[in-house]
């Protein structure tokens, strides 16, 4: 199954921490994703917002250097391919999803890449899941 992949599920993988309800789905897309068809697509944000994410929890000393480069190793021993094209509708599309649906344009860049591609999206953001029901696309 090919699927976009927002950063929210990948840190519940690393963080392993989050409502029960967002850990069972952190758990259910790692199994598509591990499956032989699994394949995740994100932006070209994704890797910038991944590695945000992990240099301010080790900075606040909530992650240990060591942990951070295994999970990286990890994720880049899975089916993660990543959209050259996003950029290229950031000012575009993307800006517009943000705008008329309140999100982020880091958010609205997964929206764009799911609607654009027709695949479903795996997100934990609340926000981003309305915004994704309103555009008439589908969650992972």
């Amino acid at each position: 199954m090919r699927f976009v992949l927002d950063n929210s599920v990948v840190m519940r993988w690393l963080f392993q921490d989050g409502t029960p309800e967002a850990m069972d789905y952190a758990r259910h897309i790692l199994d598509l994703l591990t499956k032989e068809d699994g394949v995740a697509l994100t932006p070209c944000i994704w890797a910038l917002e991944v590695g945000n994410v992990i240099a301010r929890a080790e900075s606040r000393g909530l992650l240990q250097e060591a942990r951070s480069a295994e999970f990286l190793g990890i994720l880049n021993d899975m089916a993660i391919d990543t959209d050259v094209r996003s950029t290229a509708q950031a000012l575009g599309d993307t800006l517009q999803l943000a705008r008329r649906y309140k999100l982020s344009t880091y958010d609205a860049a997964y929206l764009e890449l799911a609607l654009r591609e027709g695949l479903p999206l795996a997100t934990n953001d609340e926000a981003l899941r309305k915004a994704l029901a309103v555009a008439g696309g589908r969650l992972a």
